[in-house]
């Protein structure tokens, strides 16, 4: 698949959150309204004919794109948040940051147990946020069925927390 577009539409900012970071914006993809639309379709048409009962973006980029594909599936739209957002009651999934930890949050209702959930966030880095996101999953008793990124950083191997579900990406980067 040709993604060149997807690839020129995304800005590459060097030494950014700190030296020797090579830091993926995907704002500027979204900005872009041809490359929005091209990204968006392509992750609908990979999963459109799956029957996927809900789609669980993640806080905040996840939610720009998987409340697009959610929309165009015909399914429903979950997000996950970071602590404290969510105004129901909610359960938590603490994971391991470079420094220190994060956690995220989900409504204990907003998957029944069975429901087919397709996962979208915008990069697949470490995978660490979207390992935190598949045990809300599981607590709920979803079947994740997909796992879909706009951008993969191959080098960080964060597919490999991952390897229980199928994971697809549009984009990825290697060797930088």
């Amino acid at each position: 698949m040709n993604n060149s577009l997807l690839e020129k539409s995304i800005r590459n900012i060097p030494d950014f959150p700190k030296p020797g970071i090579l830091f993926r914006d995907v704002t500027t993809l979204i900005q872009n309204k041809t490359a929005f639309k091209k990204a968006v379709d392509l992750l609908a048409k990979r999963y459109k004919a799956k029957g996927f009962d809900k789609v669980v973006g993640v806080e905040a980029r996840g939610f720009i794109f998987g409340a697009a594909v959610a929309y165009k599936i015909g399914a429903g739209f979950v997000p996950v948040r970071k602590k404290g957002k969510l105004p129901f009651k909610t359960i938590s999934a603490t994971y391991q940051l470079e420094y220190g930890t994060d956690t995220l949050e989900i409504h204990q209702d907003a998957i029944s147990p069975g429901e087919k959930v397709l996962i979208i966030d915008d990069l697949l880095a470490t995978g660490g946020t979207v390992k935190a996101v598949t045990e809300l999953v599981g607590q709920l008793g979803g079947k994740i069925s997909g796992i879909g990124f706009v951008i993969e950083l191959v080098d960080l191997k964060g597919k490999d927390k991952l390897k229980d579900y199928p994971v697809f990406s549009l984009i990825k980067f290697e060797g930088e």
